[in-house]
């Protein structure tokens, strides 16, 4: 293409047009549109690949290369050039094809003869949808015009394939967001939901990618980007000077806004004859690509940055996805790249479900999950991409799978799987006022776990005897400055009342590792999980924990009070916290507030270490709660946010179980009440496994202790402790197996 970039690459965006408004079906259509590529730039071949799914391209219409390869020829994502312009959403141009490295030959397109190579991603917003090609007999070096006329109708295909305009026979040219998609993720909270999906953060359509008069869309343009400098002005202003972290930020914010070769490259696009939506998608698209193949994590933040200034950027242009009164759908499933957990309560109770792009079973989103008790997936990848407004959708939080679109057969499985759940509720409602008393006596009681306002309301319709663990975190991550201990207080006392009496174990702030305040800043720790975090923030910042248990102590106002602090790793540490305690209780009673009834001071046992603690502080605390979930992840040196290692070690594990019952015992030397609070307490067979080791009290999520009631109540727990016991002895490394049998023949 001799001409300048710029009207050489209008003049193919005008015939292009032309095309595209003409009646045709989406093969026909991209017949013809590859020939007219290759007619306006001079070139023997020109060829669209799609993917067929996602790791594999179909050649799906081309010009020069043999017609019958056409939906035969595929290759795998990387493989070939094609391929690796599809891995890597990067160009490749070369005058010289057979020489570069990974070329693939593919003798049934007939392009050996063919020297000259350029292909570009077709690419949408970080979604891979294929790659266009062209080819000439000479080796000729396409030039660097050519490549950007290249990338500019490259963007208008991508466009095209969103809106539909290719869909026709064959699988890659199935209707984008039609067809039914399987997504595989990783479990956040359990739970089955059928319902439709409501996107956090809807998908911005452009509908004319065609630029109608530049002059204008320059200007519209301009315009949008005065008004987004405007926004990050205000925001930066609204932040002050409080939030180092917060400000750092929006000044990252103000440097992409004023860009003046973000602009230029825009306003390029825009005079190449892309509308000024396609030319900001064009460039968001460009800066997606880049940050997937950049490692150091300041500039993939950066590039982050320039992507969501793009969204807001996008939406000011178009409207879509600011106030667009879009309506909740029935039965909605929230889907989002990542959530807040403020962001995530400001829903309410009306979600069904949650689906994440990203996260971690650790995250705040997935605290909130499982405190409303809401099904949630997370890593669920593509899913902000392939997801619209209102499709349906089955959300599986057992499995971690999601189903978009699904086909009636699937439908009609989970369906029948979720009438079993809704049965086995029923059964479980029947004994929701007895005792979880075992086939040969013992009485296990069946306590809940609660962090919100909203969880209290489970207390007597799931049968829990009370509150084992309260987390007060989440009223400080959902904030974004520290709240005040007259709110906490009324809040505490909100608590106890809806208990009624029953005992609440407070746990007093768990923060650090992954859970992060929004408004502290966050450590830069190798390893947060073993870093500063829980009682040891408090200990260092008396001022915060003093806070919070003057609000406890003033919400007891004359009640009963417990409180147990969190990650105690030895015994110093506990009684340094219980003297943090006592200190404000004396405190309360000179400033004249009454003080609780009796007053009941435990520590969770999270950490190895403390099991080894001397006898004195089995005989000093109060109570202990085992706080399975991150014990486990130290006993086994395995990370529970890391997808590799977390799922490696069963709780059955004989060491692990021996390691319970050694604690038990401990305990039971000193008459020292023990409970088991973590996800596994609310599994049946871990739970009845626990009770055989000797545990007399478990808590759970609300919606376990049905379950888990029913089996212990069928259960012979001596028996039960035999069988662990044999294939302890007989070397089996996991006791699950000869559990799960002997639960069988029962």
């Amino acid at each position: 293409m001799a001409q300048n970039s710029d009207s050489g690459s209008r003049k193919l965006l005008g015939r292009l047009r032309e095309t595209l408004a003409e009646a045709a079906e989406g093969q026909e259509r991209l017949n013809r549109i590859v020939s007219l590529i290759a007619t306006e730039m001079g070139t023997n071949v020109c060829s669209v690949y799609l993917f067929r799914d996602a790791d594999t391209l179909e050649l799906c219409a081309t010009e020069g290369l043999k017609a019958e390869s056409v939906h035969k020829t595929r290759m795998r994502l990387g493989e070939g050039l094609v391929g690796r312009v599809a891995l890597r959403s990067r160009p490749v141009n070369t005058a010289d094809a057979p020489a570069e490295p990974g070329f693939r030959f593919m003798p049934e397109t007939g392009e050996e003869i063919y020297s000259a190579f350029m292909g570009v991603p077709i690419q949408r917003l970080g979604e891979r949808l294929g790659v266009l090609v062209v080819q000439d007999k000479s080796a000729r070096a396409y030039s660097e015009d050519d490549l950007y006329a290249l990338e500019v109708v490259a963007m208008v295909l991508a466009e095209m394939t969103e809106l539909g305009a290719f869909t026709g026979e064959g699988a890659a040219l199935a209707a984008p967001h039609k067809r039914a998609v399987m997504l595989r993720g990783v479990t956040g909270q359990e739970g089955a939901a059928e319902g439709h999906v409501f996107l956090h953060e809807p998908r911005v359509i452009v509908t004319n990618p065609f630029a109608d008069d530049a002059e204008t869309e320059r200007a519209r343009l301009r315009e949008a980007v005065d008004a987004l400098r405007v926004s990050v002005d205000e925001m930066l202003s609204t932040a002050g000077s409080g939030d180092k972290d917060q400000t750092q930020v929006l000044e990252a914010y103000r440097m992409f806004a004023n860009s003046k070769g973000w602009l230029r490259r825009m306003e390029q696009d825009i005079e190449s004859g892309l509308s000024a939506e396609a030319a900001v998608e064009k460039e968001q698209s460009n800066a997606r690509a880049r940050m997937e193949q950049v490692g150091d994590a300041y500039l993939r933040e950066r590039l982050a940055d320039l992507d969501d200034l793009s969204n807001r950027l996008l939406r000011l242009l178009t409207g879509q996805g600011t106030d667009t009164g879009a309506e909740m759908p029935e039965n909605p499933i929230l889907i989002a790249r990542n959530i807040g957990p403020g962001e995530l309560l400001s829903y309410e109770r009306t979600l069904s479900g949650i689906v994440l792009e990203e996260g971690s079973v650790g995250s705040h989103a997935a605290v909130v999950a499982r405190a409303l008790a809401i099904p949630l997936v997370i890593n669920a990848k593509r899913i902000t991409t392939e997801a619209l407004n209102g499709d349906p959708i089955l959300v599986d939080g057992d499995q971690g799978i999601v189903h978009l679109r699904p086909e009636e057969s699937i439908q009609s499985a989970f369906r029948d799987k979720m009438a079993m759940q809704a049965k086995a509720q029923q059964r479980y409602a029947s004994i929701r006022r007895v005792p979880a008393t075992t086939v040969e006596g013992p009485t296990i009681a069946l306590h809940m776990n609660a962090g919100l306002m909203a969880d209290l309301p489970s207390l007597a319709g799931s049968g829990a005897e009370g509150v084992g663990l309260f987390r007060t975190e989440l009223q400080f991550l959902v904030r974004n400055q520290m709240p005040k201990r007259g709110e906490l207080a009324a809040l505490y006392s909100r608590i106890l009342d809806a208990a009624q009496g029953k005992r609440v174990a407070f746990r007093t702030l768990d923060i650090g590792s992954d859970k992060v305040l929004p408004f502290m800043n966050p450590l830069d720790e190798p390893n947060p999980a073993l870093g500063w975090r829980a009682v040891r923030v408090g200990l260092d910042k008396p001022g915060v924990l003093g806070m919070q248990l003057q609000a406890l102590i003033r919400a007891a106002h004359g009640r009963p009070l417990t409180v147990m602090f969190p990650f105690i790793a030895q015994f110093e540490e506990f009684l340094a916290a219980r003297d943090h305690l006592y200190h404000q209780m004396e405190r309360e009673r000179k400033l004249g507030h009454p003080l609780p009834s009796k007053l009941d001071v435990g520590a969770m046992l999270e950490t190895p270490s403390l099991a080894f603690a001397p006898r004195l502080f089995f005989e000093e605390a109060d109570f202990i709660s085992i706080g399975g979930n991150d014990l486990k992840q130290f006993f086994f040196a395995a990370d529970r946010e890391n997808e590799r290692v977390r799922r490696r070690y069963d709780t059955l594990n004989t060491s692990f179980l021996t390691f319970i019952e050694q604690i038990v015992q401990r305990c039971a030397e000193t008459r020292t009440p023990l409970s088991f609070c973590g996800e596994d307490a609310g599994r049946p067979v871990e739970a009845a496994c626990f009770a055989a080791m000797g545990l007399r009290t478990l808590s759970m999520r609300p919606a376990s202790i049905g379950p888990v009631k029913h089996l212990l109540r069928r259960t012979h727990l001596a028996k039960l402790r035999e069988v662990i016991h044999a294939a302890r002895d007989t070397g089996h490394q996991s006791v699950r197996e000869p559990v799960m049998d002997w639960m069988r023949n029962q």
